[in-house]
């Protein structure tokens, strides 16, 4: 076994690898760079040393810092998590020449498997099934056009390179399939530094569904059961789960046996998951599931499936790069009930699950047991980073069986605290407690199919709103955990007259009377017809930081701010007559030019930020005064456009 191993990632990752590396007593040495320099994966490694700026691109995918990094602390190999360098060959190789050990596949592995289309062609030479489309290296629009004719729409164009449904756009008409491939290749691009795409018939009840192998380096090859990740929204996974509901024994040794063919037709070593295409319109069948892709490396999701074979991945990749055999035999390894695995994001899910940054005021997750397992590289304190994916954690669940296992879910997301960051707590929680989702009835476009009604913010409780005013007034000196009346205790003060707090939810402007005495107090809401209307507070969990007070009721979570009645409404009042960047950001395109007349929902420019593009439009006709120069580096707040005012002329 190793003595020392470099890490070359951050975040929840980074944090998880350290854990098992500190059991086996192998001393680890964390890389960050300037944004990471307190974050928690630093302070959990044995050593840490910095490799560059914020930017991923002058820092963690700077593979000569980071084999430098390690020559400099004495690491015997390097740990690529995921993501990253992760499946790259040219860093395997690099770590290699290095006389350094790298944990995971070889660099030929990794070609063999990088490009959906190559490996495609690979994968049905070695008989697996492949789903039909065009894979081939010609990328003229004409021939990429009519051979989507060919399959036949609904199509799916997708970047050969890469993956997380980035450079991936569904067509369903021929008059969109050029607007479509623009924008499937710019994203691709600037994700992966290759913009050819290939063109799959898109199938129209979709699951996908993996599969866990292992290889060693003495030619053994087993699988690890399945995980059902059907639950995406743009084409990222939300919420996983293993065993996959549904599943038959004939499903399961047919797609099981493709996956350990597929891994072993390039001699695979180390951990990896191979991913198919189910079409579950009628049941799961052995006839209809096709290879997409391998991923040669460690998954994100893969807690669920070491929740349900009581196997720790990270120390079988560490005994296998080590030199050891795989640790168990096929026939060894057994499935044991039902695990989850939900990715709590800062995002914003009410608004298309736009990414959103801030610090961290208030973080709490559920006491981790047998049945929940928390992973994290955050703590409260910290700031979501625009530089990078804003996971904030992977709740995950285990129970003998599925029902037991969703309801160890629900109560997971509903015990979890948030403040600072809009996060999708709400949204996984309207997920999870999703009829067609409990019954096991998923497929890839559930989600998109009850986006609306899952995404939806319910107006919080009178109750709710006068727990939040009252803690606004400052009598609460302290955040009240439980009873919102708690802070009045001993308080004996008398005001006269009763205190107007002024509270904001949103664009709502919310006003409330508060009278104390003699350690009581009274709460009325002032309504828009003038009168007021007498409240209780509900019994609340709350956090309070500066200018803001958050109240959690289940999973959703109430974020009050408290306007500064000294501070001067300043130009974030212009409304309709401009259009802020939602979050930091470049301005990847303009679509649109000073003077030019627009409509409703007309795309203006499109911005890349967190590592995916969003697209800005009209937000009423008008005329443009200012847009965002091409090129442009924004940060949240920022005007990208303005309108000619409707009063100017």
């Amino acid at each position: 076994m190793f003595q020392k191993i470099l890490i070359a990632n951050r975040g929840e990752i980074a944090c998880r690898i350290i854990r098992t590396a500190r059991r086996l007593g192998v001393r680890t040495v964390a890389v960050y760079s300037d944004a990471d320099a307190r974050a928690l994966h630093v302070e959990m490694a044995d050593e840490a040393i910095r490799i560059g700026p914020p930017q991923a691109a002058e820092s963690y995918l700077d593979a000569e810092r980071i084999i430098a990094a390690a020559k400099i602390t004495g690491a015997e190999a390097i740990h690529p998590g995921y993501g990253f360098l992760s499946e790259n060959p040219d860093f395997v190789d690099a770590v290699v020449a290095a006389n350094l050990t790298f944990i995971g596949p070889s660099s030929a592995s990794i070609r063999a498997m990088g490009l959906k289309d190559a490996a495609k062609r690979l994968m049905e030479k070695a008989g697996v099934p492949v789903v039909p489309g065009y894979h081939g290296e010609a990328q003229e629009i004409v021939l990429l056009a009519s051979k989507a004719r060919e399959i036949g729409y609904p199509v799916l164009i997708k970047a050969r390179a890469g993956g997380g449904g980035k450079g991936m756009r569904r067509v369903d008409d021929p008059e969109e399939f050029a607007e479509a491939l623009s924008g499937a290749r710019r994203e691709a691009k600037a994700a992966f530094g290759d913009e050819r795409v290939l063109v799959e018939k898109y199938v129209d009840k979709p699951r996908h569904i993996e599969v866990q192998v292992f290889g060693d380096n003495f030619g053994n090859v087993v699988h690890l059961f399945e995980r059902d990740c059907s639950a995406q929204r743009r084409h990222q996974k939300v919420i996983e789960e293993a065993p996959a509901p549904g599943m038959t024994p004939e499903m399961r040794a047919a797609m099981t046996q493709a996956a350990v063919t597929a891994a072993q037709a390039i001699a695979y070593s180390g951990a990896g998951t191979i991913e198919f295409i189910v079409d579950a319109s009628d049941g799961l069948r052995p006839d209809r599931f096709w290879f997409m892709e391998m991923n040669t490396r460690l998954q994100v999701e893969h807690p669920v499936t070491e929740m349900v074979t009581g196997i720790d991945l990270v120390e079988w990749q560490l005994r296998v790069a080590a030199g050891e055999r795989l640790p168990l035999a096929q026939d060894e390894i057994a499935l044991d009930g039902h695990a989850f695995e939900a990715r709590l994001y800062a995002e914003d899910a009410a608004r298309g699950f736009l990414p959103s940054i801030g610090t961290l005021h208030h973080l709490e997750f559920p006491r981790a047991n047998d049945a929940l397992r928390v992973e994290t590289g955050v703590r409260e304190g910290d700031a979501i980073s625009p530089f990078y994916d804003p996971m904030i954690a992977k709740l995950v669940t285990h129970g003998p069986d599925r029902p037991a296992a969703l309801t160890a879910l629900g109560r997971a997301l509903d015990g979890t605290e948030v403040a600072g960051s809009t996060v999708n707590t709400a949204f996984l929680a309207a997920l999870a407690a999703d009829a067609d989702f409990a019954a096991g009835d998923v497929d890839t476009g559930l989600i998109g199919r009850k986006q609306a009604a899952m995404t939806a913010i319910p107006p919080p409780s009178d109750g709710i709103v006068a727990a939040a005013a009252l803690a606004a007034t400052g009598i609460a000196e302290r955040p009240i955990s439980a009873d919102p009346w708690s802070g009045l205790a001993g308080y004996a003060h008398f005001h006269a007259t009763p205190q107007r707090t002024h509270l904001r939810l949103g664009e709502q402007e919310i006003v409330a009377q508060i009278s104390v005495q003699n350690g009581g107090a009274r709460i009325a809401l002032e309504t828009a017809a003038g009168g007021t209307l007498p409240v209780h507070p509900a019994a609340a969990r709350l956090a309070c930081w500066p200018g803001h007070i958050t109240v959690f009721d289940g999973a959703a979570a109430y974020n009050f701010a408290v306007p500064d009645p000294l501070a001067s409404a300043d130009e974030a009042g212009v409304g309709a007559d401009a259009l802020r960047a939602p979050m930091p950001g470049l301005v990847k395109l303009v679509r649109a030019a000073r003077g030019e007349t627009v409509a409703k929902g007309q795309p203006l420019l499109i911005l890349e930020a967190m590592k995916m593009e969003h697209t800005i439009t009209a937000s009423r006709d008008g005329v443009i005064d200012e847009i965002a120069a091409e090129g442009a580096q924004v940060s949240d707040g920022t005007v990208l456009v303005r309108f000619v005012e409707e009063n100017d002329g």
